[in-house]
């Protein structure tokens, strides 16, 4: 039987807000993923949202990752396919061409820090928690991205460093190495975050601009650096010939402040 709804989904002004909702330390299973999925799903297509925030409802978690206990029962094929799921929806996730911002409202450990790791911009509560891959201290390995995506966030000597002891780290020291963007304070943290995002939204700016830039790093990362440029080329004249594109250069040309659509 399947878990009661884990992802608390809501548009508030132009920004999707997803909140995992699983006491008590925010675990996921196959479900949760599903509906995680299925939220970075509506939140891409629906027109009226320019930006994502990803956070916890649980208090003092974020994430702590799989839930072991759900998966100690199953069989090796189970397993693999459950990182296989979990691989597919993080890819969709960061390929959206919309700004995701994981708001780490507390401990990020293990497929949680995975999950934040596939947002674009981490923000943290400080003394909120600590994030780390603690994988290796059962005997097995990430198993969400962390093995990728951590060594192209902070460069191979932490990475290996991080995943081979599986320690956790406080936010402050995960902001030195890069891995957090900013800390903010414990007090009224959501709304900073959400007046953070705010800057994303039309027409303060365009959606579909920070969309295509989001898509030329993602893209270009994975590209030779001529093929990443060609592949720049290609997004920029999409851009110029976007309406919001044509808005930016008359507005600049008449001196006033541009008002985008996202379109």
């Amino acid at each position: 039987m399947a878990d009661s709804k884990m992802i608390d989904y809501r548009v508030e002004n132009g920004i999707a807000l997803m909140e995992i909702n699983r006491p008590p330390v925010n675990s996921y299973t196959t479900d949760l993923l599903k509906e995680l999925d299925a939220a970075i799903l509506e939140a891409r297509f629906d027109d009226n949202v320019h930006a994502v925030v990803l956070t916890g409802k649980v208090e003092k978690f974020f994430s702590a990752g799989a839930d072991i206990n759900m998966l100690s029962s199953k069989s090796l094929s189970f397993k693999n396919n459950f990182a296989l799921h979990g691989h597919e929806v993080l890819m969709r996730l960061e390929n959206t061409p919309k700004i995701v911002i994981a708001a780490i409202n507390g401990h990020a450990v293990g497929g949680g820090l995975e999950i934040a790791m596939a947002c674009d911009i981490r923000i943290a509560k400080k003394e909120g928690g600590r994030v780390g891959l603690a994988e290796i201290n059962l005997g097995v390995m990430p198993g969400m991205g962390g093995t990728q995506r951590l060594p192209r966030l902070v460069g191979k000597a932490r990475a290996m460093e991080l995943c081979a002891t599986g320690k956790t780290i406080a936010f402050e020291e995960a902001l030195e190495m890069g891995l957090v963007h900013y800390i903010y304070d414990k007090e009224n943290f959501m709304e900073q975050v959400m007046d953070y995002t705010r800057q994303f939204i039309v027409p303060n700016k365009s959606s579909l601009a920070v969309g295509k830039v989001k898509r030329a790093i993602q893209t270009g990362l994975e590209l030779s650096l001529p093929d990443g440029l060609a592949f720049e080329r290609e997004l920029l004249a999409q851009a110029f010939g976007s309406e919001d594109g044509q808005e930016g250069v008359k507005a600049y040309l008449e001196k006033r402040t541009a008002q985008f659509k996202g379109k």
